[in-house]
């Protein structure tokens, strides 16, 4: 387990976003507000293109001294050389990710609203355990409920960072963070912000809940 660095603040998540130079100027502004942990996220693009943004994305990342972590592709994420992979509970053998990976990259687990699922991501090494959706969500409308409680309760249980995901914005994030999350996962309430002035306005806005 990656066990030398600290997994806390604002956890930026890219959106479906098919022109790159846009995508490259939102994730540059959300660097540029103090984001140092984003997740390369793309379901609609072909293989070849997703390679392609993600290594511009890592490439950007280490100029900004950040680390970039890939949703749902050890394969991809073990060919760039990524800080870590993300990935769900149908994404494929968890110890095996976690050897592939080896001790200095992160791996991460959505464990839903699943404390079992947690156990399981926790006993194979996992970094940090995601739970979500916390809120009603325009990413991931159709995802089920996960209460406030089960941050807290995942967090003494496993001792891991837990991140939480689904909904999340300025508004509800300082329950969220009261209630045990030491990571937000946001989507839309950062990229959706407005030009990259207002992504970097707003990424720091979040970075300041957990000074």
């Amino acid at each position: 387990m990656n066990t030398c660095i600290k997994l806390s603040g604002l956890y930026a998540v890219t959106p479906d976003e098919q022109d790159t130079p846009r995508l490259t100027a939102m994730v540059t502004a959300a660097l540029e507000g103090g984001v140092r942990l984003v997740q390369y996220r793309n379901k609609s693009a072909m293989p070849e293109f997703r390679r392609s943004q993600a290594a511009e994305l890592l490439r950007l990342c280490r100029t900004y001294g950040a680390r970039l972590i890939i949703n749902d592709d050890l394969a991809l994420a073990l060919e760039l050389g990524a800080d870590g992979v993300h990935l769900g509970r149908d994404d494929g053998d968890l110890r095996r990710a976690r050897a592939a990976l080896g001790p200095d990259k992160f791996l991460g687990i959505s464990c839903y609203a699943d404390l079992n699922c947690a156990a399981s991501a926790a006993a194979a090494g996992a970094d940090y355990l995601a739970f979500g959706s916390m809120y009603p969500s325009a990413t991931k409308p159709d995802a089920p409920p996960a209460p406030l409680t089960l941050l807290g309760e995942a967090r003494r249980r496993y001792g891991l960072p837990i991140a939480a995901i689904g909904g999340i914005s300025l508004s509800n994030a300082p329950r969220t963070i009261a209630a045990g999350a030491n990571l937000l996962a946001v989507v839309s309430d950062l990229f959706g912000a407005g030009d990259g002035a207002a992504i970097a306005a707003r990424a720091q806005e979040y970075q300041r809940l957990f000074a």
